[in-house]
């Protein structure tokens, strides 16, 4: 019988090798969503495994909060991506090798995003993001196209370069820590750094965090660190759009938030916060303004998902329970809703048969379902009340007026022009006269509504058990 701790990696990479290896969509297809969700019931039950550690594996409040969120939207998207795939299999864009292909990295992606959750060695956590990259770098190229390959070999070259960066940060820890530590594995092992991280070299953590931050925020997709994302957005296939704005972002921003600890944690190193604050603010308002000029949806979306990433560095650099609270609210939410879109996006971009937003006019009235539940999406993303966003960007602004007022300007400016632009594209997509071909959805709506749900739910009402947990979390993040 294996634990909750070892099962959230032992199904993925199980399941990995299983649909590596049999043939037929629908019966993989059903073993991807099998998978997922036997992944997300055990990562659900960490919630009742008192924090644990080895030198290998760590289970503490902050990685549940990772763990559940990555597991439930890996689940919804495996739901969703089986009719999507259905529909690029009926079309001929994906043969069933390739299709095979895809779900076996699918199940790859979860385990290399769950170890990097789950690492208590921070070399093992850079090994499973880099072997997360290397996974979605197959997946965005999966089309074979001229764009998806150019895309798939863009992300690869400055996915590279960040991780890389990211691995000089980690050997810098290393090296602050080995006079106190000594050398060997202790040296790298998370619990061992926290209890020890007072007395290291405060000019190597400096340095190393920079480094950190620059590698990882390549992968969070910070401006002007982002150029990768639009492109792999844009090219590869919708589920894995989905993946990589709600979850594989999250993944680098966690790695990040781990160090940001650490070196909060040693008196006399720089504080993080007033940098990751800087790279925040320019994400977002670069972002923003990038809305305007994207004729493409995906694109677009992806633009959108920098903006809020922004939001969310912003929220965690300022610090303090109340903005630590927000940025997880903002996090959480975010994740929902903007896989919710790609859903909706995914199977629009299909009964539509183009990504240009100048051919999708009049969604509402050709395809009402997915038509409103784009409109639903974009309120949601645009923090309009009463939906979770509205909740969670309130939270960091009220909490960032009470001590920097002059960065609340800029926060705001940034989240008004990019609402701008989103309600700008979302009126020329949704209403008006029909403009370009269309077919019939056959989409599974279930995932997208179920996540807007939830969104919609936790504008108005947050259980106590999740507030307990957040705060606990905001708490340890500091």
């Amino acid at each position: 019988m294996i634990d909750a701790l070892t099962g959230v990696l032992v199904i993925p990479a199980v399941a990995a090798g299983l649909l590596a290896a049999l043939p037929g969509y629908r019966l993989t297809a059903r073993l991807n969503v099998l998978a997922t969700l036997l992944t997300f019931l055990i990562a659900v039950s960490l919630f009742a495994v008192e924090p644990k550690s080895g030198p290998y594996l760590l289970v503490d409040d902050l990685n549940k909060v990772f763990i559940v969120l990555t597991t439930f939207v890996g689940f919804t998207t495996s739901v969703f991506s089986a009719s999507y795939i259905s529909h690029e299999i009926e079309s001929g864009r994906l043969t069933p090798t390739f299709v095979r292909f895809y779900h076996a990295m699918y199940q790859t992606l979860m385990f290399a995003m769950n170890l990097a959750l789950v690492a208590n060695n921070i070399g093992l956590m850079w090994v499973a993001i880099e072997m997360a990259t290397l996974t979605t770098v197959l997946m965005v190229g999966i089309y074979r196209t001229h764009e998806a390959l150019e895309a798939a070999w863009k992300y690869f070259i400055l996915g590279s370069v960040g991780i890389a960066l990211a691995l000089f940060g980690t050997i810098l820890v290393y090296m602050a820590a080995r006079p106190v530590i000594g050398e060997g594995l202790e040296a790298m092992v998370w619990t061992v750094l926290v209890t020890k991280a007072a007395k290291f070299d405060p000019a190597l953590l400096n340095v190393a965090f920079v480094f950190l931050l620059l590698g990882y925020g390549t992968k969070v997709g910070l401006a002007p660190l982002h150029a990768w994302l639009p492109d792999a957005h844009a090219e590869g296939p919708t589920p894995i759009s989905a993946v990589l704005s709600g979850l594989l972002l999250n993944v680098a921003l966690y790695a990040l938030l781990r160090f940001k600890m650490l070196l909060a944690l040693n008196p006399v190193a720089i504080a993080p916060g007033p940098l990751m604050v800087t790279m925040g603010l320019i994400s977002c308002v670069f972002a923003a303004f990038m809305l305007y000029r994207r004729r493409d949806i995906k694109r677009m979306f992806a633009y959108s998902s920098i903006e809020h990433m922004g939001i969310i560095v912003f929220a965690f650099g300022m610090g303090g329970t109340l903005a630590n609270f927000a940025g997880l609210l903002h996090m959480t939410m975010h994740s929902l809703t903007k896989s919710a879109i790609f859903f909706a996006v995914g199977h629009i971009a299909q009964v539509k048969g183009t990504q240009k937003i100048a051919d999708m006019g009049g969604l509402t009235v050709t395809n009402p379902v997915l038509g409103w539940g784009l409109v639903l999406g974009v309120i949601a993303i645009a923090g309009l009340p009463p939906l979770g966003i509205f909740m969670s960007e309130f939270l960091v602004v009220s909490s960032t007026f009470a001590r920097e007022p002059w960065l609340v300007i800029i926060l705001v400016f940034g989240i008004l022009v990019g609402l701008g632009g989103l309600f700008l594209r979302l009126n020329t997509i949704a209403f008006g006269e029909p403009r370009g071909p269309t077919a019939p959805a056959e989409a599974s709506y279930v995932p997208m509504f179920a996540h807007f749900a939830i969104v919609f739910v936790a504008g108005i009402y947050l259980p106590p058990a999740l507030v307990t947990g957040f705060q606990n979390v905001a708490r340890l993040l500091g």
